[in-house]
């Protein structure tokens, strides 16, 4: 696949997605457009958009990438993805709309106090940043070998032009303009990895139900996993608790996809939102699950030495653009495309958002509207975007591993005294000794560490995605340690408004 036509492609998909930002930011650049689309986005459009947002290129690449290694195992944590997001529906976005907040981090203030409330919003700055630019990186490398390489353009280069192009069409209307543009890129995101299963399929001289009968017969359709739940990571029940919580780590306490979902009119409408997203969440990765197994057959098939790749990530775009057609390869850079870039212009639009709240207290002016207000918006918007340029060229460096597994291992040691956090402050009317917070949230991930590093060979119990639950929990233990009576108040005025409100709330 040339070069110049890639190059082409890219050019032309984002200019797309400026002319779609420049029709849906007119007349509303205020900081209320900016951060919650003036609460009157369509829940539709809010729930199909999600996907992208949630799905990323690392979903595109990695996971089809990894049935290699783990057969369709990654699909046990998927399921713990959908009980995830039906407690997220019926748990924390009742709570979220009662108080009415833009950051969900406001909550922290309320129920604990200043330190808790700060703490908290730093872990999502840094989870979020880290988080994004692996997902960002992942599509970089990509375009690099196959795009920039060819003009000897260095890789700082090509992750800055993305990092520009981004910006120029999120940062005037933010969430209002990305509710749309992810939208779009879903349609793009399904659309290719259907075009991408037939293309393979026929190349393959398989029919619809030749190439389901050839996917389920594989050697790589093995979806549930039951053996030695202590020696593995891969056992059914680590796999599925660790995608329950995080799931409500990375989306339910994550200001990111959160953001959309307040951007709704009402909470019937959020929830609505969140379960159909679920719905077309659970149905997408087993497409990508199987394109994964086309692609190694598509391999055996045709001699590529799969061994010979530097990391299982790179499978997809070989094939897709050195051993594929002109149209298959464009299918796939659309999908990847918009994939990626569904996820990093969302994330650096919450990033904005949380920073201009939550640490410049911007919904605490007396006018937040200020045009001196919507300049600083803009220089914190491009400083994310420089900090997410960095946090990449140091990736580059370390990584070593598969990027869907840096991402879930990251997250389980930044998200998890988040989800500790919250879960202290709903599930009692303790006050918290809140000086301390900082020091419990850095704690709790230096002993998961050390427990995830030494578990094996102390207990013969290898650590998995349920590290997230033991980081919660050592944060969760820390606080009830230096916890006392009092300081429900919160708790006790949202009951009651609860009560007050109930016959006006919408139910399923």
């Amino acid at each position: 696949m040339s070069p110049i036509v890639l190059l082409s492609f890219l050019i032309g998909y984002f200019a797309v997605l400026i002319g779609i930002s420049y029709i849906t930011s007119r007349g509303a650049s205020d900081n209320s457009s900016f951060f919650i689309a003036n609460r009157n986005s369509k829940w539709y459009f809010v729930a199909f958009g999600m996907i992208g947002t949630a799905l990323s290129g690392v979903t595109f690449i990695s996971v089809p990438g990894a049935v290699v290694n783990s057969s369709f195992g990654y699909f046990q944590f998927v399921l713990g993805n959908t009980v995830g997001f039906i407690l997220i529906a019926f748990v924390l976005l009742p709570l979220y709309y009662r108080m009415n907040l833009i950051s969900i981090y406001t909550y922290l203030e309320k129920r604990f106090g200043y330190w808790s409330y700060k703490t908290g919003a730093m872990i999502f700055l840094v989870s979020r940043t880290i988080g994004s630019a692996f997902r960002l990186y992942l599509v970089a490398i990509v375009l690099q070998r196959f795009i920039f390489d060819a003009w000897n353009v260095p890789f700082v280069a090509t992750v800055a032009i993305c990092l520009v192009l981004i910006w120029l069409y999120t940062h005037k209307g933010g969430l209002k303009t990305i509710v749309i543009t992810d939208t779009l890129q879903t349609v793009f995101i399904i659309g290719s990895v259907i075009f991408s299963i037939i293309f393979i399929a026929n190349s393959l001289d398989l029919n619809v139900v030749q190439t389901f009968e050839a996917v389920k017969n594989s050697s790589y359709s093995k979806m549930f996993f039951w053996e030695d739940f202590l020696g593995t990571k891969s056992h059914f029940l680590k796999h599925f608790i660790g995608g329950i919580f995080v799931t409500i780590a990375m989306t339910g306490l994550d200001q990111d996809l959160m953001q959309k979902n307040l951007s709704c009119k009402n909470i019937g409408e959020a929830q609505k939102n969140m379960l159909s997203f679920t719905a077309v969440f659970v149905s997408i990765n087993i497409f990508f699950l199987s394109v994964g197994a086309l692609l190694y057959m598509y391999a055996e098939a045709n001699g590529i030495d799969v061994a010979a790749l530097a990391t299982p990530d790179h499978l997809f775009p070989e094939i897709a653009l050195n051993h594929m057609a002109m149209v298959p390869a464009i299918i796939f850079m659309l999908g990847l495309t918009a994939a990626t870039f569904a996820t990093t212009d969302s994330a650096l639009t919450a990033l904005t958002t949380s920073f201009c709240v939550d640490f410049l207290n911007f919904t605490k002016k007396a006018n937040h509207d200020d045009v001196k207000l919507i300049r600083t918006r803009h220089l914190v918007h491009i400083g994310f975007s420089v900090v997410m340029l960095l946090v990449i060229l140091v990736f580059k460096i370390i990584n070593d591993d598969s990027v869907v597994n840096a991402i879930f291992k990251a997250a389980g040691y930044t998200y998890g005294p988040l989800l500790g956090l919250f879960a202290f402050g709903m599930a009692n009317k303790r006050a918290v000794a809140d000086k301390l917070v900082p020091y419990i949230c850095i704690i709790s991930p230096i002993l998961t560490y050390i427990l995830d590093t030494n578990s094996l060979s102390w207990t013969g119990y290898a650590m998995g995605f349920e590290l997230i639950v033991v980081n919660a929990a050592i944060t969760f233990i820390m606080l009830l340690a230096t916890s006392k009576p009092g300081g429900g108040e919160l708790m006790d005025a949202l009951e009651e408004a609860e009560r007050g409100s109930k016959v006006k709330q919408t139910t399923y």
